[in-house]
């Protein structure tokens, strides 16, 4: 789907007016209606609350107009039009005394479906929004083909979308903005990326785990480093999980679905960037040469780690990785990873925990997530809970116990990343459990957005 055809410039074509009131100004509305509009309104039980829709009469047969509930008519949020762009009959709606705005991109989601596995595909038309800010269009649209590129990459089943996978789209993406891709890949991992190798060998044969580099961009320009777990199906390992917390573990590439869409959006935008994705893609298998808690595995940053638990491997797969891109000396580094359960518990689904050590990114980024609708919420690197890493045997271990245990996760990775390296650290969720418009159950991009606008910020084109 093209999301910039769900918007066109209002040249005054032909369109079905909408109209869009708050509850607490409906009776003022209603008494101004003739009698064939309060008798719609009332079959349809339309109060003017949030999220409510009523088709209207016309003057003229065949005429018909809609009316909407929002929250607030002057300031549209990110999600208003969704349900209209979600449940109105194909056509052409222009809004009567607002513009659309950041809404956009609401409208243009509305009409998202992942139907890939479906023999009888629902086909449910296209909805058409006038607008006058043209300007706005294809940055709406930007924003909602990532969307929609992670949530279909998150939605696509295991079998479907292993390291293999991944690597395929990225290349695909590649091939588009003629960006260069290496990848390391099976047991050439073993020397130079060690963790990486150790989490996916025991699917080696049919799903070999790799690293996954793309690079784009003029070498004069600042470079920036973007990381993905992409951990593809994560069973556990040897501590497997029990059968409820591995159903939708076709997730936890989810970072990587993130890091793809924003190298995407970043190429998409011409940003003035040099570019560094890398993509740390393994399946956590099990068979007989997986790896074992106790074991000891020495890191490419020279790092040895004591494996406590084989379930906390997307900290493994994104230290090499992480390493790797701070060996070309970023100015930036943000990674995306669906971390920890922990994150989940304190912030539930809705908030990627952040994580950043340099106070003035972290405000930022915060001040982008809210400029754009996509909240953040930051927390701490608490550094006395290090202790929680300690290992008898090792430089560190790789899990902190039931603590903290998102906080320890990031305390972890930050043993891999230079003090005076900025660093953003994303532990999202990626999944939608429940269906709101616009945004369906199943995968979801949560953080996107918002480091999105803090790159276009920072980076501005000029």
């Amino acid at each position: 789907m093209r999301y910039d055809d769900l918007i066109q410039p209002d040249n005054g074509q032909p369109a079905i007016p909408i109209q869009l009131i708050e509850k607490t100004g409906f009776e003022t509305w209603i008494a101004a209606q003739p009698d064939a509009v309060r008798t719609a309104t009332k079959a349809q039980k339309f109060d003017g609350s949030t999220g409510d829709i009523a088709i209207l009469p016309g003057e003229k047969p065949g005429e018909w107009s809609v009316v909407a509930g929002v929250a607030d008519t002057r300031k549209m949020a990110l999600w208003s039009l969704a349900k209209l762009a979600d449940s109105l009959p194909e056509g052409t709606y222009r809004l009567t005394d607002v513009d659309a705005g950041d809404a956009m991109v609401g409208w243009m989601l509305g009409h998202y479906r992942y139907q890939e596995y479906l023999s009888d595909p629902k086909i449910t038309g296209v909805r058409v929004l006038l607008v006058k800010e043209p300007g706005r269009i294809a940055g709406a649209a930007l924003q909602a083909a990532a969307t929609a590129l992670v949530r279909d990459l998150i939605n696509r089943p295991a079998a479907d979308m292993g390291p293999s996978a991944l690597e395929a789209e990225a290349r695909r993406v590649g091939k588009a903005y003629k960006a260069d891709i290496t990848v390391t890949s099976g047991d050439a991992l073993e020397s130079g990326y060690p963790l990486i190798h150790a989490v996916g060998k025991a699917a080696m044969r049919e799903h070999a785990p790799r690293l996954i580099e793309l690079s784009w961009g003029d070498d004069r320009h600042p470079r920036i480093a973007i990381v993905g777990k992409g951990i593809t199906f994560d069973s556990g390992g040897l501590d497997i999980k029990p059968a409820s917390g591995m159903r939708i573990m076709k997730k936890d590439m989810g970072g990587a679905a993130h890091a793809l869409a924003l190298a995407e959006m970043v190429m998409a935008a011409h940003l003035p960037v040099r570019l560094h994705m890398l993509i740390a893609a393994a399946e956590n298998s099990i068979s007989g040469n997986a790896f074992r808690p106790g074991d000891v595995i020495k890191s490419r940053k020279g790092i040895t780690v004591e494996i406590d638990n084989t379930d906390a491997e997307g900290r493994l797969v994104l230290a090499d990785a992480l390493t790797k891109a701070i060996e070309d000396k970023p100015e930036f580094i943000v990674d995306f990873a669906t971390l920890t359960g922990a994150a989940r518990t304190a912030l539930g689904p809705d908030l990627p925990a952040m994580f950043s050590n340099q106070d003035d990114v972290a405000d930022n980024l915060l001040s982008a997530s809210k400029a754009v609708h996509d909240p953040l919420w930051r927390m701490p690197l608490w550094a006395p809970y290090s202790e929680m890493l300690d290992s008898d045997i090792a430089d560190t271990a790789n899990s902190g116990g039931s603590f903290a245990g998102a906080v320890t996760a990031a305390l972890f990775m930050q043993k891999f990343i230079p003090d005076d390296t900025p660093w953003v650290h994303l532990d999202t969720f990626a999944w939608r459990p429940t269906s709101k418009p616009g945004r369906p159950k199943g995968g979801e991009a949560l953080g996107l957005r918002a480091v999105f606008r803090y790159l276009t910020d920072t980076y501005p084109v000029r």
